[in-house]
């Protein structure tokens, strides 16, 4: 496990800008670190909400010099093609960005569909094991409550392993430890987490 951080971080947005490296990202970053071996000036890179995309896109831009468009799959199909075609002109890295593979994207123009086609693409996949631990243990400590030393490893093994499911459960601990002041448990996580609803908890 590495962590890249951004050039530009500033100490009191330190922890919302470091990207946390680990198997489940690891062919993507490396990737984009070498943005001067690309077989084209252009790649994808897809990854669900949460995962640090904008975050490594940042990081990508502030290395290459290159240009990054997020939530290319909604963009305007000419702006996308004559950026696609500016970067291969220039020689300048083009980054598109996306929640899914472009081979899924709806693109109606043929010319555009051919270069997405022919271009690299790369992936954050959900966090696997030690990602998932580290990201909850980032999420607690940033958050600013008092937790249990077990209460990672609890969660870890309880919440659905997603970047989403992470944020979301972390994020109501913290709601909730704020507003009772009190320390986050294991038995007033399990309490609160199964009040919710909406994560599944396996039972004791």
């Amino acid at each position: 496990m590495r962590q890249i951080s951004l050039p530009f971080d500033r100490p009191d947005h330190a922890t919302a800008d470091e990207f946390l490296v680990s198997d489940a990202n690891r062919i993507a970053v490396r990737h984009l670190e070498n943005w001067r071996n690309w077989p084209l000036a252009v790649s994808v890179l897809s990854g669900p909400p949460l995962s640090g995309r904008s975050t490594l896109g940042r990081h990508f831009a502030a290395q290459s010099g290159g240009t990054v468009i997020d939530d290319a799959q909604r963009q305007d199909e000419r702006t996308l093609f004559n950026a696609w075609n500016d970067a291969q002109t220039a020689q300048r890295p083009l980054l598109l960005m996306a929640d899914a593979p472009p081979a899924i994207w709806q693109v109606a123009l043929p010319d555009l569909r051919s270069r997405l086609a022919a271009a690299p693409h790369v992936a954050l996949e959900e966090p696997d094991e030690a990602l998932a631990r580290a990201l909850i243990e980032r999420s607690l400590s940033s958050a600013g409550a008092s937790y249990a030393a077990d209460l990672p490893e609890w969660l870890l093994r309880r919440i659905e392993r997603s970047y989403a499911a992470i944020t979301a459960a972390t994020r109501l601990l913290d709601e909730a430890a704020l507003s009772s002041g009190r320390k986050i448990s294991t038995a007033m996580a399990k309490h609160v987490l199964q009040g919710a609803g909406f994560l599944p908890i396996v039972p004791d």
